[in-house]
């Protein structure tokens, strides 16, 4: 089982300020480093009223330095907002100043209003991922290059370079990971496994496996679970609302959970946002089993970081120790 602990710097008008946030993820990603987790996830997005994070790269660095073996995995970099070359060199700082823990996880974006503020297509991001996947690799060879029209030379050299994983949410984008990426990204659809590790196989690429079982995208271990509910759904709620803005934004209509009946009722009866006991935890591992992941999201939306500690110190007293995982 791989254990993931995850970020989004999310700040709003109700919750923590972001200064605490920031202090506080920083003690918390070296706790789960001591307590043996596999990943920090760190989303990215721009020109969020709340604050969310538009820079995982600066936030693994400074990660980093509280810890010494947990992998730091941008999910997902919006990589055609950026300079590709300038890319190319923070991406080799990052994976240097990591000690080699970073796991590059890439997307195309999907809001019109960030490509705008970036001066980006929309319709060009898949094209540009595919330039930007093609770049990189060239880059971090550490030996002059051209570039469409450049001449350049990325250093330092990254050692090993960081392995490149790809994120999407159609069959399309499962293949093209398979194509041209080291990794796709488990989605939360498990449909979206087969055409990924069909197209490694008639590639003659290894065999990714089954699909790894997934947790819910925010789980909560609590002693009292009617008492939590209460004081987090503000944050659960402002999240679910920001993703519904932005997906019509993209899309003409919102899209994710619950977006037809977005209430604190049909979030609590929904298996996407969790709040159980440290017995019921334990039961949802047994049922995920050994090829899975779990998640925690102990500051999601501005959580207060007090209460976020309380949840993982029960998690490392009640749930740690009994789980699957080394």
């Amino acid at each position: 089982m791989e254990l993931v602990v995850t970020y989004d710097m999310r700040a709003p008008d109700f919750g923590a300020p972001a200064r605490e946030l920031y202090a506080a993820a920083l003690d918390q990603v070296e706790w789960a480093d001591e307590q043996g987790f596999d990943v920090v996830g760190l989303g990215e997005h721009h020109a969020s009223p709340d604050g969310y994070d538009p820079s995982p790269l600066v936030m693994s660095a400074a990660l980093a330095g509280r810890t010494r073996r947990i992998r730091f995995r941008p999910s997902v970099l919006l990589a055609p907002l950026y300079d590709p070359i300038k890319l190319a060199e923070d991406a080799a700082v990052t994976q240097l100043a990591t000690g080699g823990r970073l796991v590059l996880g890439i997307g195309g974006g999907y809001r019109p209003s960030e490509f705008e503020m970036f001066g980006v297509r929309l319709e060009d991001r898949w094209r540009l991922i595919g330039e930007i996947i093609e770049l990189l690799r060239l880059a971090w060879k550490g030996e002059p290059f051209d570039w469409q029209g450049r001449r350049c030379l990325v250093t330092p050299r990254p050692d090993p370079p960081p392995p490149i994983l790809l994120g999407g949410s159609s069959p399309a984008a499962a293949r093209r990971a398979a194509r041209i990426a080291d990794g796709w990204f488990p989605p939360l659809d498990p449909r979206l496994w087969a055409p990924y590790r069909d197209e490694c196989e008639r590639l003659g690429k290894p065999d990714p496996g089954p699909y790894p079982a997934q947790g819910p995208i925010f789980l909560w271990v609590s002693a009292d679970p009617d008492r939590d509910w209460e004081r987090l759904m503000p944050h659960v709620l402002h999240q679910l609302r920001s993703y519904a803005e932005w997906t019509a934004e993209a899309f003409g209509r919102p899209a994710g959970p619950y977006v037809r009946g977005l209430t604190a009722e049909t979030v609590r009866q929904g298996d996407a946002y969790q709040v159980l006991t440290p017995e019921q935890v334990l039961a949802l591992a047994e049922r995920l089993g050994p090829d899975s992941v779990l998640y925690l999201n102990p500051l999601l939306a501005g959580i207060d970081p007090g209460f976020s500690w309380q949840m993982l110190q029960r998690f490392e007293r009640e749930v740690r120790p009994h789980l699957p995982v080394p």
